[in-house]
């Protein structure tokens, strides 16, 4: 494991274990400047590639050729972050690309919104969102368990990150701009941990914020269930038969 020395107050505040969830280090408002916080506080985080695009610009000294790198990384399970970098190679650009996703986690509310299902489990959206950027605008509607991710693959890669397993996705605009196709549908995300509900919609919707899923340290030790049934607490265990009998 790399050594990390924090640098920040958000980081001296996780090193030190007075913040363990993700959860917790968003709600203290305090800026997100170092990816290694997201490593600790979301081990299980993982990463796509949503965009290559090469640039070429012409100069004096001749041809120079960079690449614009867009990553999207989340946990499946509430947290989702965007990221886009520029290099002059694709490795380096796409893994500095992946930290500045994590330095861009949202956490995103789920939900049972669909007036067609009331399964009561956030497997969806719990309203409709809305997010857009340039000319491309991005609408998710909850849609009832079974149905899927109904949108397009830019959309789809994003919003499956977050742990959104249903929706409906509606588009305006030039979605072959897959940097804004991808930023409107993150921004869409975004839109749900900003909408403040009531106690009265989070338990008719079955609103969470975050995770669901708790993950238990694997024990070295299995216990196991003995096959005989075990005396009731007033009835005597059976007497040892005696020596020669």
């Amino acid at each position: 494991m790399v050594d990390w020395t924090p640098r920040t107050r958000l980081g001296r505040l996780v090193a030190g274990g007075d913040i363990t969830t993700m959860s917790d280090a968003l709600r203290t408002r305090l800026p997100l400047r170092e990816p290694e916080i997201v490593d600790i506080l979301l081990p299980e985080l993982a990463d796509e590639v949503l965009d290559v695009n090469m640039v070429q610009r012409m100069t004096d000294s001749g041809r120079r050729v960079r690449f614009a790198i867009t990553v999207v990384v989340g946990n499946s399970d509430g947290f989702v972050g965007l990221g886009r970098f520029k290099g002059k190679e694709v490795g380096p650009a796409i893994r500095a690309a992946i930290d500045v996703a994590k330095l861009n986690m949202i956490e995103v509310k789920r939900g049972c919104g669909s007036w067609e299902c009331g399964c009561g489990t956030p497997h969806s959206l719990p309203f409709e969102v809305v997010g857009h950027t340039g000319s491309v605008v991005v609408t998710v509607k909850p849609a009832p368990r079974g149905t899927g991710l109904a949108v397009g693959k830019i959309a789809k890669s994003v919003i499956k990150m977050a742990g959104v397993e249903d929706a409906w996705g509606f588009t305006k605009g030039h979605t072959k701009t897959t940097i804004n196709y991808s930023i409107a549908a993150f921004e869409a995300l975004r839109t749900t941990s900003q909408v403040r509900v009531t106690n009265e919609q989070k338990e008719r919707l079955n609103i969470v914020s975050g995770p669901t899923k708790i993950q238990i340290a694997s024990s070295p030790y299995v216990v196991e269930e003995s096959a005989e049934a075990e005396p009731p607490a007033d009835q005597a265990p059976p007497a040892e038969p005696k020596e020669g009998s």
